[in-house]
This record gives structure tokens, sequence and C-alpha cells, in this order.
């Protein structure tokens, strides 16, 4: 095992389509469920979707719905009920779940150790700008306020002063790649000693409503309410709504204090694609590749021995192509590496997916069983997989261990605008 310093996965939480927490989630996963749901007529109305557009033959009644989103203990955090109400759900649901991560590290989640830092991001929310635009609550609460709850720029600030974690506190935004991002800030920072431990993750709630899309052909919307991710049916995403945290330590602090750990962060890379694509929207080969032989170049280790790719994977055609062949030349000279995406159980959690792929990871490695990617059946003859080193995976499976070291595993989360993040996992140590 490389000697290179490496930060531990300590606690975790976070809040999913079909999953109130992280043991229901570990349990859809093992058992390949599919969690994003299908509406009907009724309750699109009564949630305020213009029969219009409902009946629209393009409108898909499906994503990764995430029940409650709305809810807050407010009294807990110390908010009134008018300034609860002004408060995007999006803060709701991260201070909620950074309490909750907390806790499963071990911590008071208002005693936690000196220079705790925090690391998250979010998406723009109809919530937010709602509230902005509602006179009656500007009136009441005035506009600086009322901005203070609704921004994601202050995501980060709000979590460090209601629970006073005095470390670095920054609000990122990559876009999709965004809470993979923060974990990549995350892990520096305590490589560098800037904090002691840290909370890293990010929250996607475009609205807490139930809510569907118009598919357009073309797009990256799949026409029927599924995402099949590197399938011979693939046709695009779904969107997705979740929440979710990683609590981060040095693994010889975590080693030396006995804490539980559920996955090592062994190394991590972030690139961005620049001009070297056909469009802003578009990925790029070898942006990608770059990221993902920088994160196994600072964890010391051969892409060869990994044996689990959690990949972006949204299920579009452009976006599939490109990332099995930016990871195909990186991963040269791997052979028997499964590949997967968390997005065919819960939809496309945007600023939550790279975090969300991450805890899947670190759970798969934490119970020795590889998981499957649900909706899928045969890879997409484009891809050619048979040339490269990996397969899909459509079953549970107990994950064997290498003759010779640890279980290794990669995540990628890859942004609009060309953001691109890997992590490298491995398995935790056994414990003393």
């Amino acid at each position: 095992m490389t000697d290179a310093p490496a930060v531990a996965i300590v606690g975790m939480s976070g809040r999913f389509p079909g999953a109130r927490d992280v043991a229901e989630f570990w349990a859809n996963l093992r058992h390949g469920v599919c969690s994003i749901a299908d509406f009907g007529e009724e309750e699109l109305l009564a949630d305020g979707v213009p029969a219009d557009e409902l009946r629209h033959p393009g409108y898909v009644p499906s994503k990764g719905f995430l029940a409650d989103a709305d809810r807050f203990e407010h009294e807990l955090f110390g908010f009134g009920a008018a300034e609860a109400r002004a408060l995007d759900p999006q803060l709701r649901q991260l201070l909620e779940t950074a309490w909750s991560a907390l806790e499963d590290a071990g911590h008071d989640p208002r005693a936690a150790p000196d220079r705790t830092g925090v690391y998250v991001g979010g998406e723009p929310s109809d919530h937010a700008l709602a509230a902005q635009l509602d006179p009656g609550l500007r009136a009441r609460l005035g506009p600086m306020q009322v901005r203070m709850f609704t921004d994601r720029e202050f995501m980060a600030g709000w979590l460090s002063y209601r629970l006073n974690l005095t470390g670095p506190s920054l609000t990122v935004q990559t876009a999709c790649s965004t809470s993979l991002a923060t974990v990549h800030m995350a892990v520096q920072a305590l490589l560098l000693s800037e904090c002691d431990l840290a909370l890293a993750g990010g929250v996607s709630i475009d609205t807490p409503y139930k809510r569907g899309y118009l598919y357009e052909p073309g797009g990256i919307f799949s026409p029927d309410g599924r995402c099949r991710p590197f399938d011979e049916k693939a046709a695009g995403t779904v969107g997705g709504n979740g929440v979710g945290l990683v609590v981060l330590k040095r693994l010889e602090d975590a080693l030396a204090d006995g804490d539980p750990i559920y996955a090592v962060v062994r190394g991590t890379a972030l690139s961005n694609d620049g001009a070297g694509r056909v469009g802003f929207t578009a990925p790029g080969v070898d942006g990608q590749t770059a990221a993902i032989v920088e994160a196994w170049a600072a964890a010391g280790l051969e892409p060869a021995d990994a044996r689990f790719l959690e990949a972006h994977g949204t299920g579009t055609d452009l976006g599939d192509r490109i990332e099995v062949a930016a990871a195909a030349a990186a991963f040269a000279g791997a052979s028997g590496c499964a590949i997967g995406s968390v997005k065919s159980n819960v939809g496309h959690l945007n600023a939550a997916a790279g975090v969300t792929g991450l805890i899947k990871a670190a759970l798969m490695l934490r119970h020795r069983t590889m998981v499957p990617t649900v909706n899928v059946t045969r890879p997409h003859p484009d891809l050619d997989l048979d040339s490269t080193p990996f397969h899909l995976l459509t079953t549970t499976t107990e994950w064997a261990p290498l003759a010779a070291g640890p279980r290794l595993a990669g995540v990628s989360s890859l942004g609009i605008g060309g953001t691109n993040v890997h992590v490298v996992l491995s398995e935790p140590p056994a414990p003393a």
C-alpha cells in the first residue's frame, strides 16, 4: 500500500429519492431498486403543474423525488417560524444533514472539534426566486435578510454559524460536479492542515413539489423517465433531488482516535476541459482523462488495480461515449473493472450527484459488496465496452479481494462548464 497521505470518511448522512437516510439508501442499492417516481395526473395538478403543460405530448411525469424536502426542525437551529418559511429548502436540508453527519462521526453537533471546515454547494431554486420577489416577505424581513435566507452563496456560512464550526467555510459551485469538487477541496485542506475535520457535499432541490419535465428530441432528458447509463437503450437522464454530506478526517488521526471508517480517500484531482470540446456544455475526453490519471498518481496507486468505477453516467449518447473513452484511456492496462452509475437508481441529483456516487462507492467498499446499475441489460454497441477494461454490473455480488492490497474504486463527476473531478477510494483498514 502507498505511503501517500490519505483521508478517512468517518461519517456520512444523506436523504435521497426513496431513502430517508443512508441505511435505506444502501438497502435500495443492494436490492437494485429504481427510486425514480412516476406521478399521476391528479397529484401533479395538485402540486401546481399547469394543465396545458401536463397534457403536452412530450411531458414525462417522472423525477427522483425527495419526500418532505420542505420540512425543517427550525427551532433546533434557532430560526423563527417566519425565517424558516423564507429559508431555502436546500439550506433546511443541509443543516439537518450536517447535524446527523456529525453525529454519525461520533461528534456532538454543537461541540464539533476546533477547525472543522465546511465545503458545500447547491442549486438555483424556485423557492429562492419566489422568496426574493415576494413583496410581503421583503417587507416583513427586509430584502437583505430574504437574500441571506435564500441565496446559495451563504450555504456554507449558515452551517458554520449555526453549528459553530470555525474552520474554512466555502460555498463551491461547479455545476453537476459541485459536491465531488467540495470533497477534493476538503481533502486538500485537511492534508494542508487548514482544518482537522471537514464536512463536504451538496444539495439539489430545484423545487420540493412533484414535477416532471418536457422531453425534447436530441436533448439530455430521457423520453421515458428512466436513466440507463451505458446501456443499448440509453436515451438521456432524469432529474432528481437529494442531499449528501461526508465527514472527513486525516487517516492517521482517525486511526489514532479509533474512529469507525467507511472508506479511505487515497487521492483526488480536479481539471477543466478548457476549449478542447465542441461546445460549452459538451464534455471533453482529454480533461476527463487528466483528472483520473492525476488522482491515481496522487494516491500512488495504479488504475489497473481498480475493480469498480462509479461513473458520472448520465445515459446520454455523447456523454456516455466520451466518458468511456476518457476512462478507458486512463485505466489502460486494467481489466475486470465494473462500471456503474447511481443515476440509474435516483436520477441526476445535479449539485448533489457527485457526493451521492461517493457515498455509494464508500458503502460498497465498507460492505465488500458490488451493487448493480439498474434499468440496464446490454452495453450500447457504440461504446465497444469489450475493448475496454469495463463491464456493466447488473446484479448484486460479493466484492472479491485482490491477491494483494485493498479493494479500490474510482469515482468521477463531471460538470457542465468542463470541471471534472475524480476521487480514488480504498476499503477501510481492519479495525484494531
